[in-house]
């Protein structure tokens, strides 16, 4: 039967390369096995190889396949659930510390993109955190005055100067995050892998981890070979429960993404949004947004599906579509002209305080991890690749110490599944009230 909608299995962004690298045959070394060749394992292996270090990848599709080829392309400093949510949890001090590491993040990501002249498509226009209903206004303003108190590069816009900038009119406040933009990320991560490639980075693609041994020196295990290492480093985020090792660090949440057909140039003129900042709702459960630069709109996130074991659950869901092609409607009415094209999604990694896991298995400590970026990891993904190269070869790294011993795993099933499907409803029936608001408000004008 001929489906209804549009659905790319992977992503608009990228496609299978011409270059698809041969999976591990036989016995093979290196000084450092990375599982996982998304924006965490490609990063890191290029720190290594530039510091002389012999690194091998593993991957069990093709590099850039998961959540880094997947994602919206929001190159953003958020981090954990909100900012007072943050302070209240840790502190000050570490809270500091923490705005300090997500936009020390920005400017590794951008200093990357110079570093190997990547042409992305990157718009510096920042992401605007927005309200849709005058309930969201106030906490919108109160978390933008505790950002700012902490050191974050944010400002609060009123309905003023969102109009000022333009910004679509559903939208009628926000906190901008000045640092960071929109970019296209499977130019971005596949990039990175023609960087590792060129380097000399041993990439074996299809090539799913089977198991690992530890020990003085862990032996990665595969269908058609095995490699060994002196150092392994787990970089495989939302996969890790299927991986087999550190199950329970994250919870898989599918995500559902859109992209629009191109807009004509009227279209454009009524929508306005020259900036082309990216732009996330302040719902329990965001939306997201952005302009191309081919002239498409994206947005998605809002619902999101675990299944009960922790496993990745099926893209392809009519009912998700259709309440996301009502969002769009809700949130665009300049475009009653404009359809949605294609659907596609990933899944995140959650973690229990939606911060990052990165850091060294207390048994054994040559095996490392880079993990759980809660839908945020463009950045923090990359920023990631030096800091675990740092811990590798020895060098002190300020951050490397922030996510040590942060938070705790999920519970065994069916709690977590029973607990994430409480939360959402939960969330899903705040931001449901929201949204009636919205469409009330909007039918009696």
């Amino acid at each position: 039967m001929q489906q209804k909608y549009a659905f790319k299995d992977i992503s608009i962004w990228v496609n299978k390369p011409e270059d698809f690298q041969p999976p591990l045959s036989g016995d093979a070394t290196a000084d450092v096995v990375i599982v996982g060749g998304g924006l965490t394992g490609l990063s890191t292996a290029l720190e290594l190889k530039e510091r002389g270090v012999d690194v091998a990848i593993i991957e069990k599709n093709f590099c850039g396949s998961g959540a880094s080829g997947r994602n919206a392309g929001h190159l953003t400093p958020t981090i954990g659930k909100d900012i007072p949510t943050i302070l209240t949890m840790f502190g000050r001090e570490r809270a500091q510390r923490l705005l300090h590491f997500a936009d020390g993040s920005i400017e590794h990501a951008t200093g990357i993109m110079e570093k190997y002249n990547i042409d992305c498509d990157y718009v510096a226009g920042g992401n605007i955190i927005a309200a849709v209903h005058a309930k969201q206004e106030a906490g919108l303003e109160k978390a933008a005055k505790i950002a700012g108190d902490l050191g974050a590069h944010v400002a609060y816009l009123d309905a003023d100067h969102m109009r000022q900038k333009a910004i679509p009119k559903a939208f009628t406040a926000g906190i901008w995050e000045q640092l960071g933009g929109v970019l296209h990320p499977g130019k971005y991560v596949m990039a990175l892998r023609d960087a590792a490639l060129k380097a000399g980075v041993k990439i074996y693609e299809n090539s799913p981890m089977l198991r690992v041994d530890e020990g003085a020196q862990p032996v990665v295990h595969c269908a058609q070979g095995r490699l060994t290492a002196a150092h392994l480093v787990q970089a495989t985020n939302a996969y890790t429960n299927a991986s087999g090792r550190m199950k329970r660090a994250v919870l898989p949440l599918r995500v559902t993404l859109f992209e629009t057909e191109k807009l004509t140039d009227e279209q454009m003129s009524r929508l306005g949004w020259p900036g082309m900042e990216g732009i996330y709702s302040a719902h329990e459960m965001l939306e997201n947004f952005r302009l191309t630069k081919y002239g498409t709109l994206q947005g998605g996130s809002k619902i999101v599906r675990s299944t009960l074991g922790g496993g990745l659950a099926e893209g392809y869901h009519e009912p998700t579509f259709k309440a996301m092609t009502q969002m769009f409607r809700d949130r665009f009415p300049e475009l009653p002209d404009v359809n949605i094209a294609t659907w596609w999604g990933g899944w995140i990694g959650l973690t229990t305080n939606f911060l990052p896991k990165m850091g060294t298995h207390k048994k054994h400590a040559n095996i490392h991890h880079a993990i759980g970026y809660n839908g945020h990891g463009v950045a923090q993904a990359t920023h990631s690749g030096q800091m675990m190269a740092d811990r590798i070869t020895g060098r002190d790294n300020q951050f490397n110490a922030l996510f040590e011993e942060l938070g705790f795993l999920w519970p065994p099933e069916p709690l977590t599944w029973l607990g994430s499907k409480a939360l959402t409803a939960y969330m899903g029936n705040i931001d449901a009230r929201v949204d009636k608001a919205v469409r009330r408000a909007a039918h009696s004008t």
